[in-house]
């Protein structure tokens, strides 16, 4: 294999190298790593789904999924989620199940007996719930054994990211234990992989992943990380809807008010490319990586964008017994370590 690949470039930069970090760590227990899912809407109260809003710990996501398949007998198929939650970790979520008549009282009873879990609510709605029905996710972190002056090392960092914004990057769980999911999806890229459907998707996604993280790395590097360039695909934050940025000038005041931000690329046969010399960086990196257009359309990778540069308004850090709590909500597909390691500045406290 080549050297130096965008994709194998290792941990991304920090958007604020500057500042010191307050060390710790997190997940010394699950409560110390809280998450609830905000909803992209609310069941409707009839329907053949019943959506259960679920409390848990000690449990991923998919076997939390399974459980559930087996006490009512359902195919896995009839079970859906929004999104995946760590094992360790006390999560609020929901799942839907296919149960067409079925009590809801009845079934959530049911539920709570037979597993470690609290069932919050039971409604039922028309549609299965699926992967990324959910605006975002809401976070209380308890970071322990952080440096002596922490609180206002943190309250320094926190002013910076306010103004500088937060890198989207993804975080390092998404590249396995060993760090090296995304080199096994090249591999599978060029059709050495894995045969295992789900294995090789998972591959796959961590090589579209880091090559995202190499792509913005750059553009922090050369200075446009806080700033829109000519050609940019950008995304509104209320809506989603994407757009050429046309007057790059004309726009930054929007970017700085977080009423929008551009896009990276997700790279596939189907992704929306930007125009301009915002194209020409998403191609060098592409082919830096020695791939192109007809390798990705025989893999199967459809492509997408992903926002790239994050305000986090709802940020808040109060002193805790054994370090510091972080509350704060990011939209979905971001990850709350990528946040927390701009305060620790060290990848070795993240957790698995």
């Amino acid at each position: 294999m080549p050297e130096n690949l965008p994709s194998q470039s290792g941990p991304p930069p920090f958007i604020t190298p500057d500042l010191a970090g307050i060390g710790g760590r997190i997940k010394l227990e699950p409560a110390h790593f809280a998450v609830e899912e905000l909803p992209l809407y609310l069941p409707q109260g009839s329907g053949p789904h019943l959506y259960l809003r679920l409390s848990r710990e000690g449990m991923t996501t998919r076997v939390l999924a399974d459980r559930l398949a087996d006490l009512f007998g359902l195919e896995r198929g009839a079970v859906g989620f929004a999104g995946l939650k760590d094992k360790q970790a006390r999560a609020v979520q929901s799942f839907s199940l296919y149960l067409p008549g079925a009590d809801a009282g009845q079934a959530a009873r049911r539920v709570q007996e037979a597993l470690p879990v609290e069932v919050l609510e039971a409604a039922f709605h028309q549609n299965k719930l699926k992967t990324g029905h959910l605006l975002g996710n809401r976070f209380t972190i308890l970071l322990s054994g952080v440096e002596p002056q922490a609180a206002a090392q943190a309250a320094a960092v926190a002013q910076a990211l306010a103004q500088r914004g937060l890198p989207n990057y993804y975080g390092a769980q998404r590249f396995g234990r060993e760090g090296d999911n995304a080199a096994q999806g090249r591999r599978a890229l060029m059709g050495a992989g894995p045969r295992d459907k789900w294995l090789r998707k998972l591959l796959l996604s961590a090589w579209q992943a880091a090559l995202f993280n190499a792509w913005l790395a750059a553009r922090i590097a050369r200075g446009d990380f806080a700033r829109l360039i000519a050609g940019d695909l950008a995304k509104k934050t209320d809506t989603g809807g994407l757009f050429d940025v046309a007057d790059a000038a004309a726009e930054q005041p929007r970017l700085e008010a977080g009423a929008i931000t551009y896009t990276g690329p997700i790279y596939g046969k189907k992704m929306r490319w930007p125009g301009g010399l915002a194209a020409e960086y998403e191609q060098q990196i592409l082919a830096a990586e020695g791939v192109d257009q007809a390798q990705l359309k025989r893999a199967g990778l459809d492509g997408s964008r992903r926002p790239a540069r994050l305000l986090v308004p709802e940020l808040d850090i109060r002193p805790a017994p054994g370090g510091l709590v972080f509350s704060f909500a990011l939209p979905k597909g971001s990850y709350a370590t990528v946040l927390l390691r701009e305060f620790m500045k060290s990848e070795a406290a993240l957790p698995e």
